[in-house]
């Protein structure tokens, strides 16, 4: 028994053109027997979703479907005049965008001439210091990649000859053929696809037009550059195929961890151990920048461990601007080590003269200790 026609097609009954059309095409080159060699069931529904098409797409044939369904083509029906089937009812139209999507995923989306290529894309990573991320600087940077062969330019041919036409194809490097409504498009035996025909090979690159070498580059590294950031030297990647243009290259950067700074976007941190004696008294500790200079930081009294002090303008220069993130400041308040007899008295000395009363986050904390424990015994 034969499926309902907008079934097959997956449309509603009120479909517009465009969404049967949508529909079509993309079924269409689902199940299309190139793509599905050996498979029958692939092939009757090649054959079910066309059928279905060829009537939908016909307003008159739409319309006497929509009546009475099936049966208007059935026996020669009143409405079976012009219906052709499959064979003739195949829009060509529509297969032409079929063959597009279908040969342009197989080909890579090449077609036409193919002597002229374009050389690859390459890629190198580069390490500089964060000192170099905020200044800026120029790098030098090596790359093993394909230049065009000095001896025959480009050619392939050896000096005193030239590549001739390939006979094959004339030069289109493909070869098509078409067979009633499909048209088969293929790489030229006889040339590679180059579209040319080398009798007298080039001795120094072999008739490849190309010769592999180091090459040294300068690249300018430009202030504010961040983790990951990638720079393209445009032409300046592998040479193309038979004169045609180079591919590019792109240097990924990465930056070296810092002894002092960790960064955060443009804003960078410093952690500064900072003595007991200073944290209860106050004073001044002298902190380094990212730009070589000093800067003196003011610890107020009673400074806690993980306190943050922000220095304005002080951290990395935002890329392509003149502005600046800060500089934050952590203070790691430093325990005393190693103390003699005469120091632990002191200090001794000094926790029995403090007592609790100094010590407001230590006697809050321990406060509610004290009444959690008292809540879990109730």
């Amino acid at each position: 028994m034969k499926r309902d026609f907008y079934e097959v097609l997956g449309v509603e009954r009120g479909a517009d053109i465009e969404t049967i059309k949508k529909a079509y095409r993309k079924l269409a080159l689902r199940y299309h027997p190139d793509r599905n060699p050996d498979d029958p069931e692939a092939e009757s529904r090649f054959k079910e979703i066309n059928e279905a098409y060829d009537v939908l797409k016909d307003e008159k044939k739409r319309a006497a479907y929509d009546a009475m369904g099936h049966a208007a083509f059935a026996n020669g029906g009143a409405h079976a005049h012009g219906f052709e089937g499959f064979a003739r009812g195949f829009d060509a139209d529509h297969f032409s965008d079929i063959f597009d999507q279908f040969f342009g995923e197989m080909m890579g989306g090449q077609r036409g001439r193919s002597g002229r290529r374009r050389g690859a894309d390459q890629k190198v990573e580069l390490e500089i210091t964060l000192e170099e991320a905020f200044r800026g600087a120029e790098k030098q940077v090596r790359v093993h990649t394909l230049v065009r062969c000095e001896t025959c330019r480009g050619s392939g041919a050896a000096p005193g000859s030239e590549p001739t036409l390939c006979p094959t194809c004339e030069g289109a490097g493909r070869l098509r053929a078409r067979q009633g409504f499909f048209t088969i498009e293929q790489t030229c035996p006889h040339c590679g696809g180059s579209g040319r025909v080398i009798s007298d090979p080039c001795k120094d690159c072999g008739g490849r037009g190309l010769k592999e070498k180091d090459r040294t580059l300068t690249v300018r590294i430009p202030r504010g550059v961040e983790e990951g950031t990638r720079i393209r030297l445009a032409g300046e990647g592998s040479a193309g195929l038979h004169g045609g243009p180079p591919g590019d290259l792109y240097i990924f950067l990465t930056i070296r961890r810092h002894p002092i700074f960790e960064r955060e976007g443009a804003h960078l941190f410093c952690r500064v151990p900072l003595p007991m004696t200073t944290a209860i008294l106050g004073g001044e500790l002298e902190i380094p920048t990212i730009d070589g200079a000093r800067t003196v930081l003011k610890i107020p009294e009673g400074t806690q461990s993980g306190r943050r002090f922000r220095l304005k303008g002080k951290g990395m220069p935002e890329l392509r601007s003149e502005r600046r993130g800060d500089m934050i400041v952590e203070a790691r308040v430093e325990t005393p080590v190693r103390l003699n007899r005469k120091q632990k008295e002191l200090v001794q000395r000094l926790a029995e003269e403090l007592g609790e009363k100094q010590s407001p986050e230590s006697r809050n904390f321990f406060d509610r200790v004290k009444a959690f424990w008292e809540d879990l015994t109730e």
